[in-house]
């Protein structure tokens, strides 16, 4: 009887332990990449457990950065580490691994001359690594991906373009675009890895930028293809995206595919962003359990 007080006792200091502790963050780990031919900074969140449960393999939500940040963003401005503990501590999420790679200013997709291969890097180079050094379940259930903004959009086309690798994927503020933006923007206000030199007309514009466009892909792709993902896209109503948001949703909603948006008040900014990173968290959280 004593003997199995004890063990009671231990087990429950144990567990109280665990929900006092925070998680931790990696910062300036490095890939060296064949593929890009040079190093690919990244930084990682390990749940408060991960030292402690030896035995265990986490699921994984890869978290992209939005246009001229880098991998330490989502910690340095977003504090998502902070709000990845609290809903931890809170029950509100089951831990995991979250992964921060730095896409600089390449939207996560290979360039139009293919002289840049993010993508290729991505999910040849850069998961596999990162999935066999740390205790992540390698299962397309047990993935997810993220972003803000440029990530945003880069975590729907990742997912469009390999919708076998990521079971959940979720966008904030998520640069969606169309036809008539495209238009506009023509590569002129960034240094886009979408447009071939020279000048274009309009049609041969929204021609080429097909495959590049997630409204488009969305609204051609197969039904069973998009229904390979969970999709989960929020963006504020005073955004300069909504308006590519919303046309997503609506034609989402065309074709009946499953799908979470939300729009809220605010803007295209950190102060948006660092608020609902929990409800992200959460979604992909809910994919996760029920496996």
């Amino acid at each position: 009887m004593k003997l199995i007080k004890i063990t009671l006792f231990l087990t429950l200091y144990s567990i109280i332990s665990i929900a006092q502790m925070n998680g931790k963050v990696i910062e300036s780990k490095v890939l060296s990449s064949k593929i890009l031919g040079k190093n690919v900074g990244y930084s990682i969140y390990l749940p408060p457990d991960y030292d402690i449960n030896n035995s265990r393999k986490y699921p994984v939500l890869y978290l992209l950065h939005g246009y001229s940040d880098d991998e330490t963003a989502w910690v340095q401005f977003g504090s998502v580490n902070k709000a990845a503990d609290n809903a931890i501590k809170n029950g509100e999420i089951t831990p995991m691994i979250i992964v921060m790679p730095n896409g600089e200013l390449n939207w996560y997709v290979n360039s139009f001359d293919n002289k840049v291969r993010w993508m290729d890097m991505f999910t040849q180079e850069f998961m596999p690594t990162v999935e066999k050094e740390f205790k992540i379940r390698e299962k397309k259930e047990f993935r997810a991906i993220s972003g803000l903004s440029m990530g945003g959009y880069g975590a729907f086309m990742m997912c469009l373009k390999n919708p076998n690798l990521f079971g959940y994927c979720a966008g904030l503020s998520a640069a969606f675009w169309t036809d008539q933006q495209v238009l506009k923007e023509r590569g002129e206000n960034y240094e886009q890895p979408f447009w071939p030199k020279g000048k274009k007309n309009d049609s041969e514009i929204l021609d080429y930028f097909k495959k590049y466009n997630v409204i488009y892909l969305m609204k051609t792709m197969p039904s069973d293809t998009l229904n390979k993902v969970r999709w989960y896209f929020d963006c504020g109503d005073k955004d300069f995206v909504t308006l590519g948001n919303a046309y997503l949703h609506i034609a989402l909603n065309e074709r009946e595919i499953p799908h979470e948006y939300r729009v809220r008040d605010g803007y295209h900014n950190w102060q948006y962003w660092k608020s609902h990173i929990s409800d992200v968290l959460k979604f992909v959280s809910k994919g996760f359990e029920r496996q």
